[in-house]
């Protein structure tokens, strides 16, 4: 099921609640019942309900879009730490340069093909890509520099293998959701006790009330559906993508 049809879905769901509710209670309320008489304490506390979970709504989404960019940029930093390995090993002997090379491009094009496959599918980074990445690591501190303009690499090289290895770190506990469970239930309960004071201000006088109604509730669960879509950076919606590093490796790809 795509998540287009299941935004469709909650959407209209929450519209269908509101409707039904709205039509139960204008077939059962009293004769002698006047909706206009709500009284004014009840208009301010649901607008400030309202008001409140707007804010909290905000927050959340703000939050994992942050996520998502936060992952995006370890991916950034990860591709071009690796890049910057294999521009470097240039001053190294041809031997040296084309392992560590052949190195840095098998890991790329693991983590391309495979490992985002797993990361979106299963939420962790695989075995095979640390183990590659280890291997880049050892050929590149295994080396012993044999002239100055060697050693003068040596570092820098180094820095940047760490600087890989931070980040895949950091992309690997990026992979699962950023949303705490009871962060859900609040913003779930808000949602539900948002779109039932709708009731308390007893709409359903009007055919443009109800459907006011059945929209703001489309709205609520098209928030949420928001929040849940961002809420895994590597794996549902708008999410990070390899795509630095097929920039910097074109060959990666295939």
């Amino acid at each position: 099921m795509s998540e287009w049809l299941v935004l469709a879905l909650a959407m209209a769901a929450a519209s269908v609640v509101v409707l039904i509710v709205t039509f139960v209670r204008h077939h059962t309320a009293a004769e002698d019942d006047d909706p206009s008489e709500t009284p004014d304490v009840i208009e301010y506390m649901t607008m400030m309900i309202g008001v409140v979970y707007a804010i909290v709504l905000g927050l959340a989404i703000a939050g994992v879009w942050e996520a998502r960019g936060v992952a995006q940029d370890h991916v950034q930093t990860e591709a071009h730490a690796l890049h910057e390995i294999s521009e470097r090993v240039r001053v190294y002997p041809p031997d040296v340069r084309d392992r560590i090379r052949d190195d840095v491009n098998a890991y790329v094009g693991h983590v391309v093909t495979t490992e985002w496959k797993t990361m979106a599918d299963d939420g962790h980074v695989t075995e095979r890509g640390t183990k590659l990445l280890a291997r880049i690591r050892h050929d590149v501190t295994d080396y012993e520099p044999r002239t100055d303009f060697e050693a003068q690499a040596y570092q820098p090289l180094l820095d940047q293998v760490t600087a890989a290895d931070t980040a895949r770190t950091a992309r690997a506990e990026s992979t699962a959701p950023t949303m705490p469970g009871v962060v859900w239930f609040g913003l779930i309960t808000g949602a539900v006790v948002t779109v039932g004071l709708i009731f308390a201000l007893q709409i359903r006088r009007t055919l443009r009330e109800v459907i006011l109604a059945g929209l703001f509730a489309a709205l609520i669960a098209f928030l949420l559906f928001l929040i849940w879509d961002f809420d895994a950076p590597y794996s549902r919606g708008i999410t990070a993508t390899a795509d630095p590093f097929l920039t910097l490796f074109p060959k990666a790809g295939g």
